[in-house]
C-alpha cells in the first residue's frame, strides 16, 4: 500500500482491488442473509419437524445409461487389444 504514493498504478490497482472485493462481500452477506437463512427456516425446519418428505440423494443422482428407463444399451465387444474404431476403419 505505500508504494501506491510513488506509482499511480498501484493506486488505481488497489482502489479496484477493493471495489471488487467491496461488492463480493456485499454479495456474500446479501446471499446468505437473504437466502440461506429464510431456506434454513423454511425447507430446512419443515424437513426436520417432518413436514416434508426426508431428502433422499438417489431423487436426484444422474442415473447411469443402463438404469435410465426405455434406454437399451448395444454393447460393442472388438477384438483384439485396441484402439478401437467403432465407425470403421480410417
Amino acid at each position: 500500500m505505500f508504494l501506491a504514493g510513488f506509482w499511480p498504478v498501484y493506486q488505481f490497482l488497489w482502489t479496484v482491488y477493493f471495489i471488487v472485493m467491496f461488492l463480493i462481500g456485499f454479495w456474500c452477506i446479501f446471499m446468505f442473509f437473504g437466502v440461506v437463512i429464510p431456506m434454513w427456516l423454511t425447507e430446512g425446519l419443515a424437513e426436520y419437524f417432518g413436514k416434508t418428505k426426508k431428502f433422499n440423494p438417489e431423487d436426484i443422482r444422474r442415473k447411469t445409461l443402463a438404469e435410465q428407463e426405455g434406454v437399451e444399451v448395444i454393447y460393442n465387444q472388438p477384438k483384439g487389444d485396441g484402439p478401437y474404431l467403432h465407425a470403421g476403419h480410417h
